[in-house]
């Protein structure tokens, strides 16, 4: 068992790195320091490890996702804790960045990476809009869209800057999302008077939104 997830650890860094075509188990071999015949042992092709890395991302996904939308709140709160904590996902963990690299390339491989969060968004937005905490002309659907772009530009800043500092691409997406946020929602005369949950607007690191 170590053996295998030290390969699907290893796989993930080449997968992200290089793509699905530009990573063979050659590579990883040597990259995990483990004989060719030792990786086959496990993974007898190379899309089974690049299924078992898509398998890692998308769990990890989810248990962010899960763990923010469980603490309920004001839905437009919720969609920032939300945001905030895939862009550090995202810039923290190489099998979610492999694992959305590896479902646009891979023929073959399972849904799309953004389809384990994407269906949230749209519905926080929604449920914004109903709660009144929207401006009266934004259209949720286009503002889902934008946060898809958001999120896969922190994937691609993220795959450039892992030698830059800690924080750094997380950093530059509250700074966007918090003009995001200001242009969509309602004005304050015109939000619901239950206002904001304690804490609602933070990840699972407690990064809280600028205001």
């Amino acid at each position: 068992m170590r053996t295998r997830n030290h390969l699907i650890s290893v796989a993930a860094a080449e997968f992200d790195r290089n793509g699905y075509d530009g990573t063979s188990l050659s590579r990883l071999s040597r990259s995990a320091d483990i004989s060719i015949g030792a990786v086959t042992f496990h993974f007898s092709a190379k899309g089974e490890l690049a299924s078992a890395v898509e398998n890692a991302g998308w769990s990890a996904t989810r248990r962010v996702v899960e763990g923010v939308t469980a603490r309920g709140g004001p839905a437009l709160d919720t969609l920032s804790a939300l945001v905030l904590a895939l862009g550090r996902l995202v810039e923290t963990d190489v099998a979610v960045r492999a694992a959305a690299r590896l479902t646009q390339e891979r023929a073959g491989a399972g849904p799309e990476w953004c389809c384990c969060w994407l269906p949230e968004v749209r519905d926080l937005l929604e449920q914004a809009a109903a709660q009144g905490q929207l401006d009266p002309e934004v259209d949720p659907r286009p503002v889902a869209v934008l946060t898809a772009h958001l999120v896969g530009g922190v994937l691609a800043r993220a795959r450039r800057s892992r030698a830059g500092r800690p924080g750094e691409v997380t950093g530059e997406l509250g700074e966007l999302w918090w003009l995001v946020r200001r242009s969509i929602a309602a004005a304050p005369a015109e939000r619901p008077a239950e206002g904001r949950a304690e804490g609602s607007a933070e990840g699972p690191a407690g990064s809280e939104m600028p205001k």
